[in-house]
């Protein structure tokens, strides 16, 4: 019943082309006009990207999710013409694996920008002109529990970089 929801609200929201904020009604500010997709401040929360036991041949570009094709040595990747790795070390996701689904058949994607796109995915953000902002923490230290595939941005003074989790150690990417 939830993810029925979850559809329809995503569903009208795209309809809409408006800015989805998950966590508040505010988000990071009030006015964002090039902000597709949100998530609240102050939560010490990440997104959990996909996991992937068989990793895509031609995905498209801009795709990010966490290769777990050889549990013993997951990997968050990127997508931009060729897989490009985004944790430089391997993770063992074996016992993480062990609460995910073996088979899903999806027949549907959620789209925020857009009415339809030909990108493969199960949330696909669609649009030329706005992005989506991350999770913003400010140490990761501070997120109870992270799960293998989460991306936060941290940002703090001396410190604003993207973070990955692959399942045991957070990857850092700085400007």
């Amino acid at each position: 019943m939830k993810k029925l929801i979850l559809t329809i609200f995503l569903a009208t929201i795209s309809f809409a082309n408006a800015q989805v904020i998950i966590g508040d009604a505010v988000g990071t500010a009030t006015v964002k006009t090039s902000v597709l997709l949100e998530f609240a401040a102050g939560q010490n929360k990440g997104i959990i990207l996909p996991y992937v036991r068989v990793l895509p041949v031609a995905p498209t570009e801009g795709t990010i999710l966490l290769d777990a094709s050889n549990p013993n040595a997951a990997r968050m990747k990127y997508y931009n013409g060729t897989w490009k790795d985004l944790s430089g070390q391997d993770a063992d996701v074996t016992a993480a694996l062990a609460d995910q689904p073996i088979s899903i058949t999806e027949t549907g994607k959620s789209i925020i920008g857009a009415t339809t796109s030909t990108a493969d995915g199960v949330l696909v953000l669609e649009s030329a002109t706005k992005a989506m902002v991350l999770p913003t923490v400010s140490n990761v230290q501070d997120v109870p529990n992270p799960s293998p595939g989460m991306m936060v941005y941290i940002n703090r003074l001396g410190g604003k970089r993207l973070a990955v989790f692959n399942g045991a150690k957070w990857s850092y990417w700085a400007p």
